[in-house]
Parts: structure tokens; sequence; C-alpha cells
């Protein structure tokens, strides 16, 4: 399992941050995910072999929120 941190485009509602953990939550080889509203990061778990990085950005970005990097 690998864990990346991503730094979001501020998010301005609780919706916000519900809005992209229902994204996360739909793709498979996702382990767990955690959307930190106050400091616009999303968290993820996930199993390489099945998903990758940039198929978690596209997800989050496919809702309508810019992810502006990734540790």
């Amino acid at each position: 399992m690998t864990t990346k941190t991503y730094q979001l485009e501020t998010l301005v509602c609780p919706s916000c941050m519900a809005k992209i953990e229902g994204a996360l939550k739909r793709i498979n080889g996702i382990e767990k995910s955690k959307v930190l509203f106050n400091s616009s990061k999303a968290k993820v778990t996930f199993d390489e072999s099945v998903v990758d990085s940039d198929t978690i950005k596209k997800a989050i970005e496919k809702v309508g929120f810019e992810v502006l990097g990734e540790k």
C-alpha cells in the first residue's frame, strides 16, 4: 500500500470535502481516504497495483477541484 497527500485548491465549504471523498470512495484500489477541510488536503492510501496516482488526481479534478501538488 502507498499513502500520498494531495494538496488541493482551497476548499470553501464542507460539501466540497464530501464531494471529493465521494469520488475517491468510488475508485477501486483505494483502501482509505481522508479529505482535510482546514488544510485543503486529501490523504489517500491505495494499492498501486490496482490504481495509480494520476487516476486519483483525475477523479478529484473530474468533480471540479484542482490538485496543486502531491507528496
